[in-house]
């Protein structure tokens, strides 16, 4: 059934709305403003009532609901969940009105647009093209990659956890709590983004990038961000220095690597299910 749903979850990612009117989250980010202003609870509680809670209940729902015609009414549970967990936006439509700067080659407007939109800051043009390349390669992985990583894995309880923990450590304005977020967001994304980057090297030059990895694989301290955005770099060939007329088209063949990743772990996603 995984595969199935993730199936269905690309081509409503792909072909549909339905993402844009689950991904709904205004009840949870306003548990999380009230937790905060109340100052009681400590951030372990907090992510425990605003992660672990709907996790459990989503875990029992679905081991009341599987063995129930041969698990159909579980599908469709497992299909929203998913598609509630994939990223929020349009990762590549983001980049429209940077993209129309840089090509206008106005570098003020490109570096006025990436911090309004982006939330990317850089001092010169170089250096922020840079940064959207990488700023496409996480997204791309945090909004996709990982979701469908830990769905295929553990099931959309996991996916569900991930998605919630991100939110809370992007909206959370307590330091403790976002602190904690972050860090157990990290633990979920050391896996995912390591088989991320060796799908890079499959998929991309393979000994530049196994020649990166092979020193950084195993380091807990390296965040899934700077990984996924210097491999994914290294993946494509992509230079330090590189003239200010091919920025766009890297922004292009990123994601034509990204789209290759996603056809790997398709593949491998169905030949494990067929093996299975």
């Amino acid at each position: 059934m995984s595969f199935l749903v993730l199936v269905l979850a690309l081509w409503i990612e792909k072909f549909s709305a339905l993402r844009q009117r689950l991904q709904r989250d205004g009840f949870y980010l306003g548990e999380l403003v009230r937790l905060e202003r109340s100052g009681k609870v400590h951030p372990w509680w907090t992510l425990a009532i605003l992660v672990l809670a709907p996790v459990l209940l989503l875990v029992l729902l679905l081991h009341v609901l599987e063995p129930v015609a041969y698990g159909l009414l579980a599908l469709p549970v497992h299909l929203l969940v998913l598609v509630y967990s994939l990223g929020r936006g349009d990762v590549k439509g983001s980049l429209g009105s940077f993209r129309d700067a840089w090509r206008r080659g106005d570098d003020q407007a490109a570096l006025h647009v990436a911090e309004r939109d982006l939330g990317l800051a850089a001092e010169d043009a170089p250096g922020l093209i840079k940064r959207v390349q990488g700023y496409l390669l996480w997204q791309a992985y945090q909004s996709f990659f990982a979701v469908i990583f830990w769905y295929f894995l553990l099931g959309p309880a996991a996916a569900l956890a991930y998605r919630l923990l991100a939110l809370g450590g992007e909206h959370s304005q307590q330091p403790g709590l976002k602190s904690l977020a972050a860090q157990l967001r990290h633990a979920m994304d050391w896996l995912p983004v390591r088989v991320m980057a060796l799908t890079f090297a499959l998929v991309g030059n393979f000994v530049a990038v196994m020649r990166v990895v092979l020193h950084e694989l195993l380091d807990w301290r390296i965040s899934a961000a700077h990984l996924v955005a210097k491999v994914g770099r290294v993946a494509d060939d992509i230079p330090e220095e590189e003239d200010h007329a091919r920025g766009l088209a890297r922004l292009d063949s990123l994601w034509e690597l990204l789209l290759r990743c996603a056809v790997l772990w398709y593949a491998c996603f169905a030949l494990w299910t067929v093996l299975g």
